[in-house]
């Protein structure tokens, strides 16, 4: 069972802890933070839009046998010629 007496608190812990939760009281942009809120705020989530939209409705998986394309257009077949 849990509680059986005092815990010993490490005073490099709370500090850690006291700066962790006033952080936003000394927050300023500079280069290095303003280029990594438009990378995680504006390049990251168009990347991956972009990928998305391209990729949308290039596959179809509904009812794909062993040797069936999984493209939705596929290539047209090429004719071997005797």
């Amino acid at each position: 069972m849990a509680g059986h007496g005092y815990t010993k608190t490490d005073p490099a812990v709370e500090r850690w802890n006291t700066m962790r939760e006033s952080v936003y009281k000394y927050f300023r942009f500079n280069s290095r933070t303003a280029r990594q809120s438009i990378l995680g705020m504006i390049v990251f989530p168009a990347a991956i839009y972009a990928i998305a939209a391209h990729q949308d409705m290039r596959w179809d998986w509904k009812g794909k046998r062993k040797d069936e394309p999984l493209a939705r257009n596929p290539a047209p077949a090429v004719e071997a010629s005797d």
